[in-house]
């Protein structure tokens, strides 16, 4: 799979509101993925919020969403990150060294409990970034 890059966009408990908005909009395919799903601490209403939500369109286009996670601030009009996705190793990495070098790292680039390498930072202009190292499809 060749690396992607797409927008990652933040919501305040409404991501799957929003998620299926922009399905109706753009049609598509629509994954989602609640915090209840994976486990750890979530419960109740936090359970059912989405951890991770992804539209894929006919025309391409890729858009992926979720919830603020527990515990972390919602920053209205700041609530993006660009998302580099794929299953090249070496090349997502090189990607993550450079865009994290002389910015602020706020999730190590570490496998998760979802089984991917992950990590955000900032870049040293401001630019959150999301690095997400899948598994290579066979």
């Amino acid at each position: 799979m060749a690396s992607l890059l797409n927008p990652y966009l933040s919501f305040d408990g409404d991501a799957r509101q929003a998620l299926e908005f922009y399905k109706e909009v753009f049609g598509g395919e629509l994954a989602l993925n609640t915090f209840g799903d994976f486990g750890g601490t979530a419960s109740g209403a936090e359970a059912d919020q989405i951890m991770h939500g992804r539209l894929q369109t006919s025309s391409g286009f890729t858009l992926m969403g979720a919830d603020t996670p527990p515990g972390m601030e919602f920053k209205p009009g700041s609530n993006f990150s660009v998302s580099l996705s794929g299953d090249d190793d070496a090349e997502l990495r090189r990607y993550w060294e450079k865009l994290s070098a002389d910015g602020a790292v706020s999730v190590p680039l570490e496998k998760q409990m979802w089984g991917d390498v992950f990590g955000m930072c900032t870049d040293k202009f401001g630019v959150p970034w999301m690095v997400d190292i899948g598994e290579p499809q066979s």
